[in-house]
């Protein structure tokens, strides 16, 4: 015989009630010692209800309404709580079979079938899938446990743990597809130029604070729209966390509309230390690859408040501009004599202009023959006026210069340097390799032309010149043979 605080018990029956009930009271009295520190906690130890607990005699079969499977299992409750548990693991396997297994082999077929692998591809990559198997078990745990005959509060805490994890899982897969979405966009030919991830960035930000408010007020047992409508108060302090983002939202959204800057444009932007290829578009930061190979990372809300030069339009023109000057010695400047001008008629490119002007100088200085005039008032050409004609012809029929473009060849102020030449001009080609031959060309052929008209190039001394100028003054002052001093002047 077993005596217990209810009552006498005797024989086998006797023996499990009295083990039950003395289990029931044993797992009580441990909890009876939070009792004060539950008091205090509130929610945290709400969910135990010692009476509740106490007075649950609901089987395994009763959730079920499976009365017939009563004859087959034991009625302890552990025994009760492990067919549940059996039971909703294998309802979570088969689920997560499914999901993981069969419905990927079958999106990833139609996928196929319609002719998008990028996406397929995408979508494994970025473990959509992976997710979304994890996110559904979540999801038929929290809406299968009353198959465990357990307290109701108790359910209640399992439930709302279940859910949060759906909801996490059920968010990174949203922002998985988000992630799929944005690269196979990237790899299109619209994403070579333009870049989305900027608004990819936003909306999965937007994703997660959606989650964390409904994760916030499942926890809570609260509605959501309470939560939103508390944080109006924290408004201030919401945008001065995000200040950066909100500058970079406005920003990002203002270049994309008005077609500022695309992946692959050549920016330079001096005050950054940027001079190169954007790489990369995001919400917060613009990679630009510089020349030297090394990378510049320059806040988006910088490049829409602040300036900085952008060479596509140059790309797009088909035409790079030369703007270089050549230095005349001015000393090398004179007028051409008639015997000269027929020199220079040998050169195809100067035969034009050099006919042309025979005529107009003629005419003009026949005019001046009869008003009287001294010969030293004609008209007569010059080595420089002829050097800047032949330039020009030269530039005109070069097959690499862009015809349709700006073309001249200027005289600028003279300076203590000489008197600068400026060859302005575009070339048809616009790659950097091909601009540098062609404007090497040019001038290759220009200097070498210079002493053909008479002229040479400025150039500050050099210490061999220095060293010829003290070898040819020393020379001179050197006595004769004769021993008489050679008189310099």
């Amino acid at each position: 015989m077993f005596v217990d605080i209810e009552g006498d018990y005797s024989g086998l029956d006797g023996l499990t009630q009295v083990i039950q009930s003395r289990r029931k009271q044993t797992l009580c009295s441990i909890l009876d010692s939070f009792e004060t520190l539950g008091n205090h906690a509130g929610p945290f130890w709400g969910w135990w209800d010692k009476e509740e607990y106490m007075e649950q005699d609901s089987t395994f079969a009763d959730l079920l309404g499976w009365q017939w499977i009563e004859a087959y299992l034991p009625q302890d409750r552990w025994v009760q709580i492990l067919a549940g548990l059996a039971m909703l693991t294998v309802l979570v396997w088969v689920v997560s079979w499914l999901t993981s297994s069969v419905l990927s082999r079958l999106v990833r077929r139609l996928l196929k079938v319609a002719g998008k692998d990028d996406w397929a591809r995408a979508l494994v990559k970025k473990r959509f899938v992976r997710n979304v198997g994890y996110a559904v078990p979540l999801l038929v745990v929290s809406s299968n446990l009353t198959l465990l005959p357990l307290a109701k509060t108790l359910l209640e805490v399992v439930e709302r743990v279940a859910l949060l994890g759906f909801l996490v899982f059920l968010i990174m897969a949203i922002v998985s597809l988000l992630g799929a979405w944005q690269e196979v966009y990237a790899n299109s030919s619209k994403g070579r130029t333009k870049s989305i991830k900027g608004y990819v960035e936003v909306a999965k930000i937007a994703v997660w604070a959606i989650g964390i408010i409904v994760m916030i007020s499942i926890i809570l047992d609260q509605s959501p729209v309470l939560l939103l409508s508390g944080l109006g108060a924290l408004s201030a302090v919401l945008l001065l966390v995000f200040k950066d983002t909100l500058l970079s939202l406005v920003a990002s959204t203002q270049m994309s509309t008005n077609d500022m800057l695309r992946i692959g444009d050549w920016i330079e932007m001096k005050q950054a230390g940027a001079d190169g290829f954007v790489i990369d578009i995001a919400l917060h930061t613009v990679k630009v690859q510089n020349w030297d190979k090394t990378v510049t990372t320059i806040p988006t809300y910088k490049l829409f408040s602040e300036s900085y030069r952008n060479w596509r339009q140059m790309f797009e023109s088909g035409g790079r501009r030369i703007k270089r000057t050549l230095s005349i010695d001015a000393s090398s400047v004179r007028f051409l004599t008639p015997a000269e001008v027929d020199s220079l008629s040998r050169f195809a490119l100067l035969r034009d202009y050099l006919a042309e002007k025979k005529e107009d100088l003629e005419r003009s200085n026949q005019e001046l023959s009869r008003a009287g005039m001294d010969a030293v008032n004609y008209r007569r050409l010059t080595n420089l006026g002829t050097f800047r004609a032949y330039c020009t012809a030269y530039i005109k029929r070069h097959a690499e210069i862009h015809q349709d473009m700006i073309q001249m060849v200027r005289m600028m102020d003279p300076t203590t340097e000489g008197i600068p030449i400026e060859v302005y001009c575009f070339t048809n080609k616009t790659a950097w390799v091909d601009y540098e031959r062609i404007q090497g060309d040019i001038f290759d052929h220009i200097l070498a032309v210079l002493p053909e008209i008479g002229l040479r190039l400025f150039q500050s001394p050099t210490g061999r010149d220095l060293s010829l100028g003290l070898s040819l003054a020393a020379e001179s002052h050197r006595p004769s043979l004769s021993g008489s001093a050679k008189d310099p002047l």
